[in-house]
């Protein structure tokens, strides 16, 4: 996945650097190096996923301006041919070394010309200025503070800033860092002109572009494996890549050895598509006793996305310890796009879109944030085929009477788009699918709960919740999740900008869970 980090100015203090910088090095466990640009210092940790010998080693240099990157840039192989049109050369076969030359050809006006997930920070020598970026979803992390000394400090995670700036916030998604302003280059969330395609037409047009953005993920010089959960989205990444593809995929899913209620369904779909299968079973007691360490990578407080991560973090991590896997391909973004159980309750389709709008824009510090340090933390790469820019931009600007539930069965768009064409059993294809939380067990977050009950009588929780006046607990189990999150990420709550919640104004939708289990609608999901 990489790591990079930059203090941007002449008060950089090596040591300091260092202390933060190391706090990440499982991102990218392979190699390590910092240069001193002169005016500051750029870190790299290296994770080798494309051009995988020594040449592709970051920092890149160009006529003494210097580029870190983290990310896929997609369809690279073009724009490298044409800047050796215009006399650049390459010394690796990574697709981040054409940053800087492209750069120096286009400057800013670069970024939105990237179908990429990345993140990167660049000094240029000529000027002495530093420019940062970040793609239009946010799939890659980039986190910001300022030293004591009022220079602006980047790094992947706000684990390598804690006690090096006083505030730390998210990189703004879709945006570029210049002159002391942050400039945004796509609004992916935004719609200019709604698109008027019929049913028909929709539905193909999703399908090939899904297809589009599933196969272009699978290009790596390093071995891809799928995270499968026997729901809709995994299942049909999952069913596109063993299309793609000349041998058996590698798929991977885990469940309460209890009451798993999704590996029933992912040894389906894996007996269906004829992938090398693996299932990963989880207890309570290392749920309960990784419940710490998720929260300390995560750097989050949020109830629905630490919930979220105690199976993909333990189902990564036997990647990771199990196999030569580097790349993992997962099924997020689908529900922001095409609606979860509670958008079946938007009032119209006005509210429905201004909803996903929302979703898509914070998705960084939730569902994005999840994947990146689940699968990070264990020196894995992630790749989001539902992130496909262009895929986004699409389905986003359809018609959202269209992507209400008026047909009896949420997400009905995707499903009909693979519908009778041998992609997955109907009985994948038209299954709801119960929340992943709850999907790997409803037991998993039951013992949570009873857990963090456990730890305050109705008096202490009354009294500890009211230390905070930003984003507030509302449960006893938010209370527990703050306070460990405060621990390691002391005054830093503003790094999420609320709890990942149904919309409370909305008739039906006003909980005090984030689990669609709590939701009238949510029927036979899970079962």
């Amino acid at each position: 996945m990489c790591s990079i980090m930059g203090w941007c100015g002449s008060d950089a203090i090596l040591e300091k650097f260092l202390t933060g910088f190391e706090r990440t090095k499982s991102r990218g466990p392979d190699d390590s190096r910092i240069v001193d640009t002169g005016k500051g210092l750029l870190g790299f940790h290296r994770l080798s996923i494309m051009g995988l010998t020594p040449s592709g080693m970051q920092p890149f240099e160009l006529d003494g301006s210097y580029v870190v990157c983290n990310g896929e840039l997609y369809g690279f192989e073009k724009m490298r041919e044409d800047l050796i049109g215009k006399g650049y050369t390459f010394r690796s076969d990574s697709d981040c070394e054409i940053i800087l030359p492209l750069y120096f050809e286009y400057g800013t006006d670069m970024f939105s010309m990237l179908d990429a997930e990345f993140v990167c920070v660049l000094y240029d020598g000529r000027t002495g200025e530093y420019i940062a970026a970040r793609d239009p979803i946010g799939i890659r992390p980039l986190y910001y503070g300022y030293s004591p000394a009022g220079t602006i400090l980047f790094a992947s995670e706000p684990k390598n800033l804690v006690g090096l700036a006083e505030k730390i916030m998210p990189f703004p998604p879709g945006c570029y860092y210049r002159d002391g302003q942050f400039v945004r280059y796509a609004a992916i969330a935004e719609v200019d002109a709604v698109c008027r395609d019929g049913l028909e037409t929709a539905c193909g047009k999703i399908r090939e572009k899904l297809v589009s953005g599933v196969k272009k993920r699978l290009i790596s010089d390093a071995k891809v494996g799928f995270l499968l959960s026997g729901g809709l989205d995994s299942s049909l990444v999952c069913a596109i890549a063993a299309r793609e593809s000349r041998e058996p995929i590698r798929t991977f899913a885990i469940g309460m050895s209890e009451d798993a209620i999704d590996l029933k369904y992912a040894r389906q779909v894996a007996d269906f598509i004829g992938s090398r299968h693996t299932e990963v079973y989880m207890t309570p007691e290392e749920v309960l006793s990784s419940l710490e360490k998720v929260i300390d990578l995560l750097g989050t407080y949020d109830i629905t996305t630490i919930r979220a991560s105690m199976g993909m973090y333990l189902v990564c991590k036997a990647v990771h310890e199990q196999t030569d896997i580097r790349v993992i391909l997962t099924g997020e973004i689908s529900d922001e796009l095409f609606g979860y159980k509670y958008t079946d309750f938007a009032p119209s389709a006005e509210a429905f879109q201004e909803e996903a709008e929302k979703r898509v824009r914070e998705l960084h510090m939730y569902d994005v944030l999840r994947a990146d340090r689940c699968i990070s933390v264990n020196s894995l790469e992630a790749r989001v085929p539902f992130g496909d820019l262009d895929f986004v931009r699409y389905v986003m600007s359809l018609d959202p009477e269209m992507k209400m539930n008026r047909y009896g069965m949420g997400k009905y768009l995707l499903r009909h788009a693979f519908e009778g064409l041998g992609y997955l059993p109907d009985g994948i294809l038209w299954r709801e699918k119960a929340a992943f939380s709850d999907a790997v067990g409803h037991s998993m977050v039951d013992d949570l709960k009873e857990y963090a009950e456990k730890q305050y009588t109705d008096e202490e929780f009354e009294e500890k919740r009211m230390k905070y006046g930003y984003a507030r607990p509302f449960t006893k189990e938010s209370l527990l999740y703050r306070e460990i999150f405060e621990k390691h990420y002391p005054g830093q709550a503003e790094m999420v900008v609320d709890f990942w919640m149904p919309n409370r104004a909305w008739e039906g939708c006003n909980v005090n869970d984030p689990s669609a289990r709590v939701l009238s609608n949510y029927g036979a999901s899970g079962q």
